[in-house]
């Protein structure tokens, strides 16, 4: 199995009852990423996303800029790993 970009986001915020994984998903479908999007119980949105770095990245700034009014800070670290998600999804 080859090695993929992949990264993984936390969003806080006003994410959660806003459609934030929807929204996601719909970005998702323009890029040609794999993982998931999740609600987390402390109330913040975990994103996984992999694929090549270039598409990871952009996938992750069009989230931003589409859910930005909700968003009051990210935490996001990257790394290379073997790939583990076919297809993006809701969790």
């Amino acid at each position: 199995m080859s090695e993929v970009h992949h990264a993984t986001v936390f969003f806080t915020g006003r994410v959660q009852g806003v459609g934030f994984r929807y929204q996601a998903l719909q970005v998702a479908k323009g890029f040609e990423v794999s993982g998931f999007v999740q609600n987390l119980p402390d109330g913040r949105v975990q994103l996984e996303a992999e694929g090549a770095a270039p598409e990871v990245r952009e996938f992750i700034t069009a989230v931003q800029e589409r859910m930005e009014g909700y968003i009051r800070q990210t935490e996001q670290s990257e790394a290379k790993r073997a790939a583990q998600y076919a297809g993006f999804t809701i969790r």
